[in-house]
């Protein structure tokens, strides 16, 4: 067995891959249209990992608002440094939902709602504010 991806729906193509590509920092490997069932699908990944993959799906006509969204968990990216990461997501108006107070962990959402969980690379780094004195907001 193989993994091979995970898929999320979204509502809006063009938002989602300013936030997945240009916010995040994933690459898109490849994307489809397909006509008939009137559907893209986008491949992504993390530069030098094309191995675990991510699958945006975006249906052309207007949908009903996808439910399951915070149900599904969330999506984890290892970065080399949590504190540059985050303050990039923020400089891009990306709100960091649980700030990596403890130098290793942060959560941010994407425009979907789906939760993506940063987490950093080898050892927690040193304690540092703003993030040490930075609350939660909203739900992650």
């Amino acid at each position: 067995m193989k993994y091979l991806h995970t898929m999320v729906r979204v509502t809006n193509l063009d938002q989602s891959i300013d936030f997945y590509c240009n916010k995040l920092g994933l690459v898109e490997l490849h994307r489809k249209d397909f006509e008939k069932g009137r559907f893209t699908l986008v491949f992504l990944a993390a530069a030098g990992n094309h191995e675990a993959q991510l699958e945006l799906t975006y249906n052309w006509d207007p949908q009903a608002p996808y439910g399951m969204g915070r149900a599904f968990g969330h999506l984890a990216y290892e970065v080399d440094n949590i504190y540059e990461t985050c303050q990039r997501l923020m400089d891009g108006g990306v709100v960091i939902s649980r700030p990596p107070r403890d130098g290793r962990m942060a959560f941010v959402r994407s425009p979907d709602l789906v939760s993506i969980e940063l987490l950093q690379k080898g050892e927690a780094l040193p304690l540092v504010e703003p993030w040490v004195s930075m609350p939660n907001v909203g739900e992650w």
